[in-house]
């Protein structure tokens, strides 16, 4: 208990630095329902940590409507839980990436991805997803790569998501940082552009 509360602990202070860096005053970030950091007013962020590596992404919302990190070791998933987490198209293509490239625990880093999906889709939608509802497909260079995110949650207009990975320091990094969409053109300044013409 006391390893995860400081990996808590130490997370929030990379906020709280990440937020200075923004110009934001430091504040404390409380978790909100499901544990998720509540991040100041027009901020939008994420925050990573596992086993000697702590992360955060933030942004202000003018400029991103969400962002996902997540880190993991570059080791093998344990025990059967690629079988949980995968469809067989993934470990399919999984399997096929590690024999091509066994410096990558490509396993592993879809494990990476779906986590930066999900944190990313949940501060936009507040909408919880399962790992049957993501499908990845890996793109790989070497030592980096990006990834598309297929959702099942269909009915909305970002059922597609890239995002980018990174090997670095034994680590595998994944991000997703959905953009904001434009604004439609108000009826008024339709009416004067008409004008104009």
């Amino acid at each position: 208990m006391d390893k995860r509360r400081r990996e808590f602990e130490t997370g929030r202070t990379c906020a709280r630095a990440a937020l200075g860096r923004l110009g934001r005053p430091s504040a404390p970030l409380l978790p909100g329902r499901h544990g998720e950091p509540r991040w100041p007013e027009g901020i939008v962020g994420s925050i990573t940590h596992t086993r000697g590596y702590r992360g955060v992404g933030v942004s202000e919302a003018a400029h991103a409507a969400a962002i996902g990190i997540d880190a993991e070791p570059n080791q093998p998933v344990p025990g059967p839980l690629l079988h949980w987490v995968a469809t067989p198209d993934e470990r399919a293509e999984v399997d096929a990436l590690l024999r091509a490239s066994p410096g990558v625990r490509f396993d592993r880093l879809l494990l990476c991805a779906k986590e930066a999906v999900f944190k990313s889709w949940f501060t936009l939608t507040t909408r919880r997803l399962g790992f049957e509802d993501v499908a990845i497909e890996l793109e790989p260079a070497p030592g980096s790569g990006t990834f598309t995110a297929r959702l099942e949650d269909a009915h909305d207009r970002r059922a597609r998501l890239r995002g980018r990975w990174l090997l670095a320091e034994g680590l595998l990094i994944t991000a997703v940082v959905i953009a904001v969409e434009p604004s439609p053109p108000s009826a008024e300044r339709l009416s004067s552009r008409a004008l104009r013409h």
